[in-house]
């Protein structure tokens, strides 16, 4: 190929791809600034499917504060919708959960044989602040019964909340030994310390009486009587002449 036919050659590539080049911009803007007559458009639109009840017995995770009422009605417990023919042959079981205990127990549901187990937390409830809590020194008889009302330790007056909370300890008291001894109340994480005495009632005895005065004192009584005596009145003797 001589230098003419090559030059030729080149030149005839270099228009090529610029014409490419254009039609490549071009095309595009004729395309988008036509549309096809008789083209169907399709909307495509998401059906909404209506909440319907489910038949699966799923059992929720259940939580309470301490000393609240639980739930009785089943419903409570499930985590999907029941037909109400399957709702009335559930048989809910609650009988192990503490309320007055924070913990971690396990409820029951039952259906057709067949039990479903599900966690309830009771939690614990924030509890009243005592500032002061001052337990007192008691004093009882030998055999007295102990009494397990809190009021009756404790100088001051506490909440009702306070009072369920609180645990009396009298197992270092003997009641049928003579002593001093000291019992515990534990309340939100403190420990108090009273003291009871118990002590034995001393008996009053009779003084003793020494022989002399016993035998005094069984000396019987005397019962005579004493009579006056009259005189009697004076004779005159006439001699005889």
């Amino acid at each position: 190929m001589d230098n003419k036919t090559k030059k030729i050659t080149i030149s005839t590539i270099a228009v090529l791809g610029v014409l490419c080049i254009a039609s490549g911009i071009i095309m595009p803007l004729v395309i988008k600034g036509k549309e096809p007559k008789n083209v169907v458009k399709f909307k495509i639109i998401q059906k909404r499917v209506a909440k319907t009840k489910d038949n699966e017995i799923k059992l929720k995770d259940m939580e309470s504060e301490i000393n609240t009422p639980i739930s009785v009605d089943i419903k409570d417990y499930l985590v999907y919708d029941l037909e109400d023919k399957i709702l009335k042959q559930l048989k809910l079981d609650t009988s192990a959960i503490n309320v007055t205990v924070a913990g971690t127990y396990t409820y029951t549901i039952t259906y057709k044989k067949k039990t479903y187990n599900g966690t309830y937390v009771i939690k614990e409830k924030p509890l009243p602040t005592i500032d002061k809590l001052t337990l007192k020194s008691l004093k009882l008889t030998k055999g007295a019964t102990l009494s397990t009302d809190i009021t009756t330790y404790i100088v001051e007056t506490v909440p009702e909340e306070a009072k369920i909370a609180m645990k009396l300890d009298l197992s270092s008291v003997n009641v049928n030994a003579a002593g001093a001894y000291q019992y515990t109340i534990t309340y939100n994480g403190k420990f108090y310390t009273g003291n009871i005495e118990i002590y034995e009632p001393q008996v009053t005895l009779p003084p003793v009486k020494d022989k002399d005065t016993e035998k005094e004192e069984n000396k019987e009584p005397d019962t005579t009587v004493n009579t006056p005596v009259t005189p009697a009145p004076d004779e005159t003797v006439t001699p005889t002449p």
